[in-house]
């Protein structure tokens, strides 16, 4: 048969088709008009016709194949209904080229499209995916949406219309006023939510396709339902991002950030009434893996934020991996500052925010990637009201100083400085007084603080100690420390301070013996190379 074979159609550079150029043309206007146009034959029959973007690729043209070489009959089901009637528009397989025209049978076919199934449609809509503009261009689509919603609108008592087009309500309303009732679609049909499942593996170009059909897209979205749906239909689709190659995640975020969007909008709108604020953490969590808009984001921020008191430590735990750290501190951040900024909030929530805010630092500390300047804009986002003591913030900065070994005395010294060191309890400032990773003087100063709490009998402040850091020995003066009116913890606090004394005493010696080495070291060098007159750096 290969004589017969006289058309070589190669379909979006994928497969090449060996076909009778007679049958071919017989039904179909736009092969015959493209080899009526070509003024080459003998090219057409060597080399074959390019055709470019075919719906449904070599799968749909072997369907239009197999119906031309079955002179013109097919077996046209819910499945494939959609790519024969496409592909007959795009041939140009229509009446005027002969009365046994697949473009006519597909639209038959079409007609009987509310008396289908609820899986009948699902199936149909899901089979346009590979071609939706063409399906969406022919008005395919549309139909389809508009029988779906009917089926809805027949099986439960929720009325998803917010606010619809004249022109999308007259297609609702016609299709839900037809005598026939379709069959019941699910046993529990009176659950508000039945169909939520079954819409969740469509395309998010259909679903955008089914929001905008009730005109509750974008910043128009004021339905919970349909608000509760998207966040059912996101997370599904989270779900099956990890199986997503990396390379195509901005294409993922492009393809559902509309319907996110429109998610928080429809969150935002409904607000304390409709989310705990456990739950708003939750549609944040969401949300947050498809590229919320900067309106959408600063919103939930706002109704979170004004909720912040009503939250725990696992809320807050928010995971940070595509901002470089274990979690997202920025976004705490930010909700601190809009809780602390509501003029209504009272003494009482906001101490319970603090002592979630000094558990959350706590946690965070560990974090490699944590640099001192998020940890402190955290642990000072607060004012000192919000703590009745900083022991909290005190156990976060010793896990931070242990888990980052190499910072230097500067950095500590920063790190320690968010301290209220007249906030510590005696407990935590002795346990900071020996704690060999605080620098000497922040301890010196965190025991100075605490003078005002003991009996100054037994201890002179420290700027009236006479310590002479020029001699070699540390004189200490203490009237009556053996006084028996002085409690054990009293006495534990000014041991604690002498024997920090003595370090900051001992470090200054140990620099001022290293000044005297270097100024030798200068004078050597300076002596065994007169030519050379630059001076070394001051590095004491």
């Amino acid at each position: 048969m290969r004589e017969h074979c006289d058309l070589r159609i190669h379909i979006n550079a994928q497969q090449t088709f060996f076909l009778n150029q007679k049958i071919m043309t017989a039904y179909s206007g736009k092969l015959k008009k493209i080899i009526k146009l070509e003024k080459r034959k003998t090219q057409i029959k060597n080399s074959g016709i390019e055709v470019d973007d075919f719906p449904g690729g070599p799968d749909g043209f072997e369907l239009v194949s197999r119906f031309c070489y079955s002179k013109g009959r097919i077996k046209i089901t819910v499945s494939n209904v959609c790519l024969l009637h496409s592909s007959a528009i795009f041939l140009g397989m229509t009446e005027k080229v002969t009365a046994c025209n697949l473009l006519h049978q597909s639209e038959t076919f079409l007609e009987g499209i509310f008396y289908w199934s609820w899986n009948d449609l699902l199936v149909c809509l899901k089979s346009c995916e590979p071609f939706f503009q063409y399906a969406e261009s022919s008005g395919l689509v549309q139909k389809l949406v508009c029988s779906l919603l009917a089926k809805i609108a027949q099986n439960s008592d929720t009325n998803l219309i917010a606010s619809s087009s004249p022109e999308t309500t007259s297609v609702f309303r016609f299709s839900s006023s037809t005598k026939t009732t379709p069959e019941p679609l699910k046993p529990s049909s009176s659950n508000k939510t039945w169909w939520f499942e079954d819409l969740a593996f469509l395309s998010p170009k259909i679903i955008e396709k089914f929001i905008k059909s009730l005109g509750a897209y974008g910043t128009d979205n004021n339905s919970i339902v349909l608000t509760k749906f998207l966040l059912h239909y996101l997370k599904t689709a989270v779900q099956r991002k990890e199986k997503i190659k990396t390379t195509h995640i901005e294409n993922f975020k492009s393809e559902y950030g509309g319907l996110a969007d429109t998610a928080v909008y429809g969150v935002i709108l409904m607000g304390k009434t409709a989310f705990s604020c456990r739950g708003l953490f939750w549609v944040l969590r969401v949300v947050s893996c498809f590229g919320l808009s900067r309106e959408c984001r600063v919103g939930m921020e706002k109704l979170i934020g004004a909720m912040l008191d009503q939250a725990i430590l696992d809320d807050l735990l928010v995971s940070g991996h595509e901002r470089g750290g274990v979690y997202d501190v920025n976004l705490v951040i930010k909700l601190i500052k809009v809780f602390v900024n509501d003029d209504g909030v009272c003494v009482q929530k906001m101490k319970k925010v603090g002592k979630l805010i000094d558990k959350y630092l706590g946690e965070i500390s560990p974090d490699q990637n944590l640099k001192i300047s998020k940890f402190l804009a955290v642990a000072e986002s607060l004012p000192d009201s919000a703590r009745d003591n900083f022991d909290g913030v005190y156990r976060a900065i010793d896990i931070y100083l242990e888990s980052h070994p190499t910072l230097s005395f500067e950095e500590r010294s920063r790190l320690c400085g968010c301290l209220n060191y007249e906030k510590l309890s005696l407990e935590a400032c002795k346990d900071l007084a020996k704690n060999p990773r605080v620098p000497p003087r922040i301890a010196v100063q965190a025991l100075s603080s605490q003078q005002s709490n003991l009996p100054t009998k037994g201890l002179l402040p420290i700027d009236q100690s006479p310590i002479s850091t020029s001699d070699t020995h540390l004189v200490l003066y203490n009237n009556g420390v053996g006084d028996d009116s002085l409690c054990e913890e009293n006495e534990d606090m000014r041991l604690s301070l002498q024997r920090m004394q003595w370090r900051v005493v001992e470090l200054e010696k140990v620099c001022k013996e290293m000044r005297g080495q270097m100024s030798k070291l200068v004078k050597t060098k300076v002596s065994g190379s007169p030519n050379h007159t630059r001076a070394l750096p001051r590095l004491c």
